[in-house]
């Protein structure tokens, strides 16, 4: 039997056409689905968090996690290359047929959409973690400047513990791959008293553009098509730690920024290593200090002053390495990114992060300093 493939060909291209508008169509019940799903978050939690989603991130953890190397850098890389392509070589034919650009563009979008929160989107969506830690969701201002107060006496003690002097900032003198090694003893011990906090089969990694992700003022980020954690490999070693721990806080199944900065900080916290308890001590006070300093500068200066001088270098040396990237297009990577968490359930935006102090200040009224 032959067949005329020159009749074919306008048939299979018709079929394209009209899988690719209704796969960009799907996109609108895909959204409404989401945000209806997002109402039941028992629901999220029983069937997506603690059901399909251990099972989808270890597989890849597996799959990318042996690779020195960030797969999902380069999958961004070649991604945006592409893109940048098809616009130029495309750019007569999306002058003359701007529908069927937009279309395509929305083809691309539903198929991201779908796949994100397959892979880990709906995480967004799982109950507080708050509830998991059988925490309060507030606290008075006394609780909060006794937890400011103590956490100056350990991070003061530890401090002068590893100097001996307190006039010295704190060195870390590990490197960025020892610093993930025991970054994993950390989770291990956390898991021994919070089962629900289980990470096996790592995949972090140095991100292979940290200085891209320095100057839009980022210390990590999860990918979510690979699992890998990213973390910048630029930041200095007296805040890596609790980074780690933040980025894997995400492959565990936490989206949320504040629930997982107090994940980071937790599996900082219960590491026994003094770096990392010094690291982890300080992490808190800067969100602590910094709540406090909104409404009460007069307080946070007498609190500040109460921290020996070398952490007071340790703090600063943080400050220095990020004004040292602050440039015109930072602001917009931080809207952008704002933009994105307000979209996944996070009404906050990028000011989530600091609601971690909310998770600190009650973890530690039942568990004190």
């Amino acid at each position: 039997m032959q067949y005329n493939f020159v009749v074919l060909i306008p048939i299979f291209g018709s079929m394209v056409s009209k899988i690719k508008n209704r796969v960009a169509l799907a996109l609108i019940p895909q959204i409404i689905l989401v945000k209806w799903l997002g109402n039941y978050p028992d629901v999220v939690e029983k069937y997506y968090s603690e059901g399909i989603y251990p099972w989808i991130s270890e597989f890849f953890r597996v799959l990318y996690g042996w690779i020195p190397f960030s797969v999902g850098d380069i999958f961004y890389f070649v991604l945006t290359v592409l893109a940048i392509r098809y616009l130029l070589v495309n750019r007569q034919e999306i002058r003359s047929y701007p529908f069927k650009f937009i279309r395509n563009v929305f083809f691309v979008l539903s198929i991201a959409y779908f796949t994100f929160h397959l892979l880990w989107g709906m995480n967004y969506y799982r109950q507080p973690i708050a509830q998991r830690f059988t925490l309060e969701e507030t606290y008075s201002d006394i609780e909060l400047t006794r937890l400011i107060e103590a956490l100056i006496t350990r991070t003061n003690e530890i401090q002068f513990d590893i100097t001996k002097d307190t006039a010295q900032s704190v060195e870390i003198p590990y490197s960025k791959k020892e610093i993930f090694d025991k970054t994993l003893e950390g989770y291990k011990h956390l898991e021994k008293d919070f089962p629900f906090i289980s990470y096996k089969k790592p995949s972090i990694k140095k991100s292979l553009f940290s200085t891209a992700l320095t100057y839009m003022g980022y210390g990590g980020y999860l990918n979510p098509f690979t699992h890998e954690g990213q973390v910048n490999g630029r930041l200095p070693n007296f805040r890596f730690p609790v980074v780690s721990g933040h980025e894997i806080g995400h492959q565990v199944g936490y989206s949320a920024e504040n629930e997982t900065n107090f994940i980071g900080y937790l599996a900082t916290l219960y590491n026994p290593d003094p770096y990392f308890q010094y690291s982890a001590y300080s992490y808190a006070l800067a969100y602590t200090l910094s709540d406090i300093r909104n409404y009460d500068e007069e307080k946070f200066q007498l609190l500040y002053a109460k921290l020996n001088p070398g952490i007071q270098k340790n703090f600063q040396e943080m400050a220095d390495f990020w004004e040292s990237f602050e440039n015109p297009l930072e602001p917009v990577f931080k809207s952008i990114f704002n933009t994105f968490l307000k979209a996944n359930n996070q009404a906050d935006g990028i000011k989530s992060y600091n609601a971690v102090v909310t998770l600190m200040v009650t973890y530690h009224r039942k568990h004190p300093l």
